[in-house]
């Protein structure tokens, strides 16, 4: 029983500071996107960027003939 007496104000502590932190993440913008990320990675941008280390004529041999 005693052992409880001890507990009890120490995870009140940590509880409060672990509340701090959140509101202190919060407040700094960690939450704001949270989709964007996960979206991003979708997205395939590397086509692109490949075509742009060819030269002009590799460039107009890999595009695809209408």
């Amino acid at each position: 029983m005693e052992v409880i007496y001890s507990l009890i104000p120490g995870m009140t502590f940590f509880g409060l500071v672990f509340v701090g932190i959140l509101i202190w993440s919060v407040k700094k913008g960690q939450y704001e996107d949270m989709e964007g990320n996960a979206s991003r990675i979708l997205l395939d941008d590397d086509e692109d960027g490949m075509l742009h280390d060819y030269p002009k004529s590799t460039q107009e041999a890999a595009a695809p003939k209408e």
